[in-house]
């Protein structure tokens, strides 16, 4: 007679080393990605791209992301001022609401939402990029002609993303004063002297430095998840559908992260220096 005990156990093995065939592949995975990085800050450092190689980049990423990044600056500010101000009515300091939108958006918001943003369209257009050209074996071409593909394709997006990132979450995260200034002031009738001037006493540079110094990580991040998954994505157009749509994930998954890592280490470099936040300054 058979052992009944048998088909749970079975059922147990195979339930063991499905787990350990996924945490394989995933250790896999991420060797390949740290292999990845290594090779492209290795031939940054070595040898800069073309300047057309670069320009094309920088344009790309650049300019053509601005409307998206204006109109979704503009929109979180407006969204901000509508959230708080019912608050801050009841205790008689809606005059206040132009520091507390001010400091949101360069701290927090501005730096995580554009990020977000350039993430869905940033970088599901280099992983969908790479990816066609992988499918369509140019990268491999690309080898075959004494080209390096990392150096040729993955290096000016990276110094796109690293210098034009930060550049475009500070232009959100001044749409977004603008926006939120321009609803506060003509349709909540608060009075712009009082709402520039906590703006004004809020906001420190350090707040403006700490938002920018996120931004910078933000963007390697998108350009290195985007650039892998297009490098590293299956076959036929559901490959590339597919290394689109885990870049976006992904990047919001690390921009994540981050920010969780980088606002604990930035809470802690002030704590350490003795510096007390813009929102204290500005009430005392």
């Amino acid at each position: 007679m058979s052992d009944p005990s048998l088909p749970q156990q079975n059922k147990t093995k195979n339930l063991i080393f499905g787990i350990g065939e996924i945490c394989a592949e995933r250790l896999v995975c991420l060797g390949q990605f740290a292999d990845f990085c290594i090779q492209t800050f290795a031939w940054l450092s070595w040898r800069l791209p073309r300047r057309e190689i670069l320009s094309q980049s920088f344009y790309t990423i650049g300019v053509l992301s601005l409307p998206i990044i204006i109109l979704t600056g503009m929109f979180i500010g407006m969204v901000l001022a509508v959230q708080t101000f019912t608050q801050f009515k009841q205790i008689g300091m809606e005059s206040a609401l132009g520091g507390v939108i001010s400091l949101s958006l360069i701290r927090e918001l501005g730096p995580v939402l554009a990020a977000t943003m350039l993430a869905g369209r940033v970088g599901s257009s280099i992983a969908a990029e790479l990816g066609t050209m992988r499918v369509t074996e140019q990268i491999d071409a690309l080898s075959t002609m004494g080209t390096n593909p990392i150096h040729h394709l993955v290096v000016p997006r990276l110094l796109a993303c690293l210098f034009l990132i930060p550049a475009l979450t500070i232009i959100a995260d001044i749409t977004g004063i603008v926006g939120g200034a321009f609803y506060c002031i003509e349709i909540l009738d608060i009075q712009a002297h009082y709402y520039w001037e906590n703006a004004q006493s809020f906001v420190g540079v350090f707040d403006i430095l700490a938002g920018t110094f996120k931004s910078i990580f933000f963007g390697i991040s998108i350009a290195l998840i985007s650039c892998y998954q297009g490098f590293h994505c299956g076959s036929g157009a559901e490959g590339v559908g597919k290394a689109a749509t885990l870049s976006f994930v992904c990047s919001f998954v690390v921009i994540l992260f981050l920010d969780l890592l980088l606002g604990i280490v930035i809470d802690q470099i002030t704590l350490m220096l003795g510096m007390t936040s813009g929102v204290i300054k500005g009430g005392m």
